[in-house]
């Protein structure tokens, strides 16, 4: 081995200090403009050990990766799976994820809501191809794993059915996704309790997590292990990391994940860190048994005209549960009511209107055609029963183009980009409001 240069690079490693820059890493978060977010070596080193001890990892296990490396979650899970010795695969792309899953059988991978909802409707769509008994037992399998509780809450007769359900249905449903995932983390914006059941119920449980760019990203995570797991929160706080839920619900998180500040950017800086704290921007709370739960996005709330709050994601998160809404934004800030800006499931409305003996060839056609918005008038109606008076969507429109991230509609780990999306459609925007 050639060692003429060790001297150089040893001297060189012993001048890198874990209080130095590491990385610049912009985020757009969903509102306003990019901030470039200073992390040291000390910020994510610190993160990984910390979060290792909350995940199971075996050494000699494999991970497929398909979130983009430019963001700090997949990034410092990359470093996790080095630290722990496993071999990490690289997706082609989101559409060829399901042939990468299937060639490379991971033990272990990071994923989205988004992804696993995609995923979920898939299932879903190929189990209502099929007939008689099998379709049967293909929803009955559903709707028990829809119910799931970690550590046999249920009881013993859930737990014997649950048993028959995973070797007819769901193991069939792990082949499909590889047949050797154990586990998935999830992060990056809220997962629906559903998901999260019915994934458990088919036993790979989805380990949701919470953090943010500027802490490097890891605040708190899941862990299915001692009863660290609890569906609807985001885990525990993970060790080193202090966190306090301010007197309007906001949390503050301390650590030595927090970032050294934004590039040259002291304004915004100082309004994010505080006396040692810095400030989310989520609202949540700690419940007795320790979990994070979060409530809602203090920046993406809004007030109606009658001064009433309205927490959009609640909303679409319920809204996204239907089968013909692909993607959806709930608007309404400083308007008489909330609305939503609806873009359909082509795909699925594509199958709808075949059933129905209709022909919608046209996506444009699609979305102005009565009988399709008295169609999606249900789901919304269906929706809306979950919530308050003030918070229920009163009107929609459909788009008829599709949301993405080459659009500009998304993020690219496929958050909304709410600005530019009442931008692109403040004609409809504007027809639900009366606006001239």
């Amino acid at each position: 081995e050639d060692t003429a240069l060790q001297e150089d690079l040893e001297m060189r490693k012993s001048k890198v200090k874990p209080e130095d820059l590491a990385t610049l890493i912009y985020t757009s978060g969903t509102t306003g403009r990019p901030k470039g977010v200073m992390l040291t070596h000390d910020n994510i080193v610190s993160n990984l050990i910390a979060s290792q001890s909350r995940v199971p990892f075996e050494q000699g296990g494999v991970a497929l990766s398909f979130l983009p490396v430019c963001h700090i979650f997949e990034r410092m899970i990359l470093y996790l799976y080095q630290y722990c010795g496993i071999s990490v695969y690289f997706a082609e792309n989101l559409e060829k994820i399901s042939d990468n899953l299937k060639e490379v059988k991971p033990n272990v991978m990071t994923v989205v809501p988004r992804l696993l909802e995609k995923v979920y409707d898939k299932i879903i769509a190929k189990g209502a191809e099929l007939t008689g008994i099998k379709k049967k037992l293909f929803f009955w399998a559903v709707e028990l794993g829809l119910r799931y509780q970690p550590y046999g809450a249920n009881g013993w007769w859930y737990e014997q059915r649950l048993g028959i359900a995973r070797k007819l249905i769901f193991s069939k449903w792990k082949e499909g996704l590889g047949g050797n995932l154990e586990t998935m983390v999830s992060g990056s914006a809220a997962l629906q309790p559903r998901l999260a059941r019915i994934f458990g119920a088919v036993g790979i449980p989805v380990m949701e997590g919470y953090g943010l760019t500027e802490t490097s990203p890891v605040i708190s995570v899941n862990d299915v292990r001692n009863r660290g797991w609890k569906i609807g929160t985001v885990g525990r706080i993970i060790e080193g990391v202090e966190v306090k839920i301010a007197q309007d619900g906001e949390i503050l998180c301390k650590g030595p994940n927090v970032m050294m500040g934004y590039y040259k950017d002291p304004e915004r800086t100082k309004e994010v860190l505080k006396n040692g704290y810095f400030h989310t921007g989520d609202i949540g709370e700690i419940d007795d048994d320790g979990f994070l739960r979060i409530t809602d996005r203090k920046k993406e709330m809004f007030k109606t005209s009658g001064g009433k709050y309205v927490a959009p994601q609640l909303l679409e998160n319920r809204l996204k549960q239907s089968r013909f809404i692909e993607q959806v934004m709930v608007i309404g800030e400083g308007e008489k009511m909330p609305a939503a800006l609806i873009q359909p499931n082509f795909e699925f409305l594509g199958e709808w209107a075949k059933r129905h003996h209709k022909d919608l060839s046209n996506p444009r056609e699609f979305v102005n055609n009565p009988e399709v918005q008295e169609r999606i008038q249900k789901e919304v109606d269906a929706a809306n029963e979950h919530f308050a008076k003030w918070e229920k969507v009163k009107s929609f429109r459909l788009t008829a183009d599709p949301w993405t991230v080459e659009g500009g509609h998304l993020t690219p780990t496929m958050k909304l980009k709410r600005k530019i999306i009442k931008e692109k459609y403040i004609d409809l925007y504007n027809d639900i409001y009366g606006h001239i």
